[in-house]
């Protein structure tokens, strides 16, 4: 058995947490998540910060093909023609989180923790991220963080998607009115 990695809460996780939180409140906005690598993570983090029982509405965890198709209607043709981390795949996951909850804004999160490359061939350490609002604002992201490590790969991809979350929840404030529609890579 290879060696176990364990991805920790720590309080900075939770402070971040608790700004989206607090910032979703102002705004008067519920969040949901839909996770796959990060196996309900980000939700449990988001469930520490203060008032989340008002704000976050809950998350689906789906780490297989199979699971993102029943339960966020994900289409296996989709899953098929882009893989599964993908940032069409992301999106589809975060529409699925929103169509089947009442929340406002929902944040996918699909990508590879390793230790290995998925079935598909996708590497180690790619991620995509998607937040979409109801109001139809969308926000993808990718971040290739590399063989960290699944702990590390997993913290990195909840501090990510609290960053993600806290720019969607925050959308409507840019001054130009727009948002950003291309993905963006760090």
């Amino acid at each position: 058995m290879p060696p176990l990695e364990v991805t920790p809460i720590d309080l900075s996780l939770v402070r971040r947490a608790a700004e989206v939180i607090a910032r979703a409140g102002r705004d008067g906005l519920a969040l949901a998540t839909a996770e796959s690598c990060t196996g309900g993570l980000l939700a449990a983090v988001l469930s520490e910060a203060p008032g989340a029982g008002r704000w976050f509405q809950g998350g689906f965890v789906v780490y297989t093909k199979a699971q993102k198709t029943v339960a966020l209607g994900v289409s296996a043709e989709l899953l098929a023609r882009e893989t599964a981390v993908s940032p069409a795949v992301a999106r589809a996951m975060a529409e699925g989180a929103l169509a089947r909850s009442t929340a406002d804004v929902a944040i996918a999160v699909t990508g590879v923790a390793g230790p290995a490359c998925d079935e598909d061939g996708n590497p180690v350490g790619l991620v995509h991220l998607a937040a979409v609002r109801r109001d139809g604002v969308a926000l993808p992201r990718v971040h290739r963080f590399g063989a960290l490590g699944r702990g590390d790969i997993r913290y990195r991809t909840v501090e990510a998607a609290l960053a993600l979350l806290l720019e969607a929840v925050g959308a409507t404030d840019r001054d130009d009115g727009r948002t950003p529609s291309r993905p963006t890579t760090d």
